[in-house]
């Protein structure tokens, strides 16, 4: 730890709202809350620099440290991020791309990485639904709205028979698909040219909540992107600090959904969004009453079946298990 303070790094979501506002602290012990614009701005303060006591940090960017030699972060299975995937793949409209099978024999662009969290989600989904199996595609790895090289805190495995390439010096991901330089892209963030409303480019799930509703209730996943680490030494060192770190997540994440069920009693009027309840109320016809849930156990399926993914896709060495992945003392949570 760094003295006798946590300096924690965090995202800014209703997840963790507690934790950034104080009202969730972490049983007494003093802490320093760090956020950013970009997630992977987290990642990298954590994985190259060591800069946190606790961070948030991709899922897949925590199992490329396992393969390292020293494996320097243990995680607890709390989930501050998790979001529907289908709708994170785009196609520039003449690309011929109008189912995703039509997939095949195009290129694709991925942000930061080649297996990214959005984009292992995707790519799984897309090969066990379509059979469009990654190595069917090109693919071209940037920034998103702005020209930018591969993340430099991460190895980048990749198959033999899987094309994997940079972007072209200054272009970016979201300029080349609007350009058709790129025929799609999965990307965490929508590109600016979508935001600006361009003709040249479509999602290719234009009814995306509804494939993702109908993929919830076939597979019962909803997908995880990022979990939160520890350094392992100071894991080591101090018995139940995971466990206070894990339960200030779960009280940050349980106070962000009591946010929403209190608000029902006032149509929500505290969020700018015009029909909130009814979403909540439809919502509520298809999640559990926890629909956000933290522990292994309420989320194993969805875990084990992101690690499968993962070793598909070259990603890792071998299947790794879900008890690989936690510290030993909240595997029973």
């Amino acid at each position: 730890m760094s003295g006798a303070t946590l300096h924690v790094g965090t995202m800014p979501y209703e997840t963790t709202q507690a934790l950034l506002d104080g009202s969730v602290t972490f049983a007494g012990v003093p802490a320093r809350v760090d956020t950013a614009d970009l997630a992977s701005d987290i990642f990298r303060r954590m994985v190259r620099d060591r800069e946190f006591d606790v961070a948030e940090l991709g899922l897949t960017v925590y199992l490329r440290t396992l393969g390292s030699d020293e494996s320097p972060f243990v995680a607890i299975p709390a989930f501050p991020a998790r979001i529907f995937r289908h709708s994170a793949i785009f196609v520039n409209t003449a690309s011929g791309i109008s189912r995703p099978e039509d997939l095949a024999g195009k290129t694709v662009g991925e942000f930061g990485m080649y297996g990214q969290d959005s984009g292992v989600w995707a790519k799984g989904m897309l090969s066990d639904d379509y059979g469009v199996t990654p190595d069917k595609c090109r693919w071209v790895i940037g920034g998103l709205d702005r020209p930018m090289p591969p993340f430099d805190f991460v190895p980048h495995p990749h198959p033999a028979d899987v094309q994997v390439e940079q972007a072209p010096p200054g272009r970016s991901l979201g300029a080349m698909l609007d350009s058709g330089e790129i025929d799609a892209l999965i990307s965490s963030n929508a590109p600016q040219c979508v935001l600006d409303g361009s003709r040249h480019v479509a999602r290719l799930f234009p009814d995306h909540e509804v494939v993702e509703r109908d993929y919830y209730r076939r597979t019962g996943i909803f997908p995880i992107m990022h979990t939160v680490v520890l350094p392992r030494s100071p894991v080591a060192a101090h018995p139940g600090l995971a466990r206070t770190v894990y339960e200030a997540y779960l009280a940050a994440k349980n106070a962000g959904m009591d946010r929403y069920r209190t608000g029902r009693k006032v149509y929500q009027v505290r969020t700018m969004l015009p029909w909130t309840n009814a979403l909540f109320e439809r919502n509520a016809e298809l999640f559990p009453a926890d629909w956000w849930p933290y522990g292994l156990d309420a989320n194993r399926a969805t875990i084990d079946t992101f690690l499968r993914y993962h070793f598909e896709q070259g990603l890792s060495a071998r299947r790794l298990t879900c008890e690989e992945l936690f510290t030993p003392e909240l595997l029973g949570t």
